[in-house]
């Protein structure tokens, strides 16, 4: 994924009727629309996705995937925006999609870009499976990770320095 400042979560986002909003207000109100469409965007990726090659079934084992066989790889042009117009703009405001970010991992779901494949962003997003497995499901990982990046900064989020101390340039 593309990186962010450590601040772009704690910027100000400005609601419907224009007034500025704190981000770790919002997020919670945000949630089960956030949930209903990776949940949404996952099955997409799930039932027309293409599994790992043998190289990133090894990346992901290498990082701490249970079970590799179940992800499933779809190349982009573009990452899915929600359509929900709020979360959206939020989503973009923040840093969290939009121009630069290349990678999306929900569940065993990875989208990718088109020329941005390579080991170290799989092995990258397969942490993000990883995680996924521990939390048990998008409904559990997603308050956590979002939480996460409204307390820390994207960039400074636990989830991501993990992923990004797990990233590997060679199989």
């Amino acid at each position: 994924m593309a990186r962010s400042s450590p601040d772009t979560w704690r910027k100000l986002t400005k609601t419907s009727n224009g007034m500025p909003t704190d981000l770790a207000t919002v997020l919670p109100l945000l949630l089960p629309k956030a949930i209903e469409w990776a949940n949404a965007r996952a099955q997409e990726v799930l039932t027309g996705g293409e599994p790992l090659d043998e190289t990133g079934l090894e990346l992901a084992r290498a990082v701490g995937v249970s079970r590799p066989e179940r992800i499933r790889v779809s190349v982009v042009q573009s990452l899915p925006l929600p359509e929900d117009k709020t979360l959206r703009a939020v989503a973009l405001e923040i840093g969290l999609m939009g121009e630069g970010m290349v990678g999306l991992t929900l569940g065993y779901g990875i989208y990718v870009c088109t020329g941005h494949i390579d080991n170290r962003l799989v092995s990258h997003e397969c942490r993000h499976v990883f995680q996924y497995e521990k939390a048990g499901s998008i409904e559990s990982f997603l308050p956590i990770y979002l939480e996460q990046i409204a307390i820390h900064g994207y960039y400074n989020a636990p989830y991501e320095i993990d992923a990004r101390t797990h990233e590997i340039d060679a199989a």
